[in-house]
Order: structure tokens, then C-alpha cells, then sequence
């Protein structure tokens, strides 16, 4: 059974960090995305980010670029989403999600397989 468990989230000032981490466990092999997502009050649910775990490639919503990184610790089945410069519209609540994939990742939500729980993330200004 493939579980993905989100952390990091919580409430942080303009302009500051936080790291979100998403525990992947149940697959087999690294033939997987993870796509991040968040929520916001209101809006509609925006994909922000992606990484390949088998091939690295990675993709940034343009909302998000320059200031969010994502990586894969592979070792440790974790994906790490790392946010910097934060503005008070970063605030949503933010989830990870996985699909099965070769090559390549995407934020086209309906792709995904398995979701994790979410995480909130405040930023306040």
C-alpha cells in the first residue's frame, strides 16, 4: 500500500522559510512523481511543483519559481520541498501526491495516483 505523510508545514513571516517533507513508502521501485499542490481558501487547488524520483527532472509553476525547490532524498523515500521568500499568498494548505511514471513529471492533478493528508502552511504579513 503506497502512504505519502506531508510535514513542515506551519506559520511563518513574509519573507521567511519553511520545508515541507513528504514520506513516501510502499513502492517498489523509484518509477514515481511527486507532485505538490496546494490549497487556498476559495481557490482552486494549484500544482506548484513536481520531481521524477527515478530521473530528477523537476517543474515550478511559474507562482513559484526562483523561490521553491524540490528535491528527493532517495535513501530515505522522502521529497522535500523547500520554500523560501514566502508571501502571505503562499498561504494554502499543501499536499503531496504520487504517480506512477517513467519519465517526467506534471502538475495535472488527475495524473495522480496517491495523496497524502496536506499541511498547513500560513504566512502572515
Amino acid at each position: 500500500e503506497v502512504q505519502l505523510v506531508e510535514s513542515g508545514g506551519g506559520l511563518v513571516q513574509a519573507g521567511g522559510s519553511l520545508r515541507l517533507s513528504c514520506a513516501v513508502s510502499g513502492f517498489t521501485s523509484d518509477d514515481y512523481a511527486i507532485g505538490w499542490f496546494r490549497q487556498a481558501p476559495g481557490k482552486e487547488r494549484e500544482g506548484v511543483s513536481c520531481i521524477n524520483v527515478g530521473d530528477g527532472s523537476r517543474y515550478y509553476a511559474d507562482s513559484v519559481k526562483g523561490r521553491f525547490t524540490v528535491s528527493s532524498d532517495n535513501a530515505k523515500n522522502t521529497v522535500h520541498l523547500e520554500m523560501n521568500s514566502l508571501k502571505p499568498e503562499d498561504t494554502a494548505v499543501y499536499y503531496c501526491a504520487a504517480e506512477l511514471i517513467l519519465v517526467g513529471c506534471t502538475v495535472a492533478e488527475g495524473r495522480y495516483d496517491y495523496r497524502g493528508q496536506g499541511t498547513q502552511v500560513t504566512v502572515s504579513s
